[in-house]
């Protein structure tokens, strides 16, 4: 390959790998985007009946959690048939048009069906991190799935943030505006974007592959790829403490306003994005992929139970960043589990990954409501506000006991006498 055959190939990987950022954070900004505005939303269709919008709430929630758990490895299998490029350009235009749905939803079935198709598109994370996979050297995965942890951390923040403010001034202006940039990043995509796998690395179709059952089988191709599969499974619900009780656990325990909960989540995405943005790279160079992985959840369990235990508010902005440490965790787990499958495999196993992540997106929310709930109950012989952070504790250090034992190097043979 010739210079400028090399320095447009790399001006090629860097337009994708930065096409990639956006489109993770407008995914998880469209999980976030909405939750200022959703109780205005749908109390406006029901007549300002509040218990009822919680429920309905509630069960979009769960829908868009299922959605997210069906599609998802759909879009890593045809992406490992078509290739990348037309399945993240068909996910990012049918987010935008959904969020125009959502805008002019005339009732709240149309809202429902928005929020469900919402789900399916937004089910894009498999096929960007096979993207990433399929660019990046072993070498820099680790820096380059650390900047995706970024972009969840932007969107993380931006998400409700937007939300907010735009909904102060009408509750469907923040998908209006989501829709547009949506369709902005499509249309940078469309002409910019490279496609990352070569015709003779792709795989035909199977249904087996793209169904989030079948899907998962290749998880049990290795020990290593099993062990951390399963470590991640404990880490995500772990994860999902935040965007299941954080919010009533704070209210409860602290006296928090909305406002001041708000400010709190921002500060854990800002913490994420210095994490996966900064350290990640420089941290598993120096530690290699094995202790950075032990060490990431080690701090994820410190930092819960600094929030379990913690008596006074103070003990949250000092749980805040050491939890955030465990976000080393991600990238090198990615890491290891992408150099242990076939190339033309990436795709099936982030929609695998993804279908774990809708699982644990699907278990989350009624696990820790129901703990918090018989924890704080008057009749309950026991009171332990922090009891879902205890939970997310064990949890991680059930992911701890996995990926130790996934990564731990294989016993040198004996050589026969």
């Amino acid at each position: 390959m010739s210079d400028s055959e090399a320095a447009a190939a790399g001006d090629g990987r860097r337009a994708g790998v930065i096409f990639i950022f956006f489109v993770l954070m407008l995914d998880v900004l469209a999980m976030g985007v909405g939750i200022p505005v959703w109780p205005d939303l749908i109390k406006g269709f029901l007549g300002d009946d509040l218990p009822r919008a919680v429920e309905i709430g509630g069960y979009m929630g769960v829908g868009w959690a299922v959605m997210q758990f069906l599609c998802t490895p759909v879009q890593g299998a045809l992406s490992d048939h078509f290739g990348r490029r037309p399945v993240l350009l068909f996910s990012m235009i049918g987010l935008a048009l959904d969020y125009v749905l959502m805008a002019v939803a005339p009732n709240l079935w149309w809202l429902v069906v928005g929020r469900l198709i919402s789900g399916a598109t937004a089910a894009s994370f498999s096929t960007a991190n096979a993207y990433i996979a399929d660019v990046t050297p072993v070498e820099k995965r680790p820096a380059a799935f650390g900047l995706m942890g970024a972009a969840f951390g932007v969107g993380f923040v931006l998400g409700p943030a937007l939300g907010g403010y735009l909904g102060s001034f009408d509750p469907r202006l923040p998908f209006w505006v989501a829709a547009g940039l949506g369709l902005l990043n499509a249309l940078y995509g469309y002409f910019i974007l490279p496609e990352s796998l070569p015709p003779e690395r792709r795989m035909k179709f199977s249904i087996l592959r793209a169904n989030p059952i079948g899907s998962l089988n290749l998880l049990a191709s290795s020990r290593k790829v099993a062990g951390l599969a399963t470590a991640n499974f404990f880490y995500l619900i772990g994860h999902n403490v935040y965007p299941a009780i954080f919010v009533w656990f704070a209210q409860y325990r602290y006296g928090w306003t909305p406002r001041m909960v708000g400010i709190a989540l921002a500060v854990v995405g800002v913490m994420s994005i210095i994490v996966n943005g900064g350290l990640v790279g420089p941290v598993v160079k120096a530690l290699g992929t094995r202790r950075s992985i032990l060490t990431g959840l080690s701090f994820g369990i410190i930092g819960f139970l600094l929030y379990a235990v913690g008596p006074t508010e103070e003990w949250v902005w000092v749980a805040i960043p050491v939890a955030a440490l465990w976000g080393i965790y991600g990238p090198a787990a990615q890491t290891e589990m992408t150099h242990s499958v076939d190339p033309h495999m990436q795709g099936q196993l982030q929609g695998a990954l993804a279908s774990l992540m809708g699982l644990a997106s699907i278990i989350s929310p009624g696990l820790y409501t129901q703990v918090f709930a018989r924890a704080i109950d008057p009749a309950s012989p026991v009171h332990v506000p922090g009891a879902p952070f205890y939970l997310a504790a064990f949890l991680l250090v059930c992911a701890f006991a996995f990926a130790w034992w996934a990564t731990k190097p294989a016993t040198a043979q004996a050589p026969a006498e």
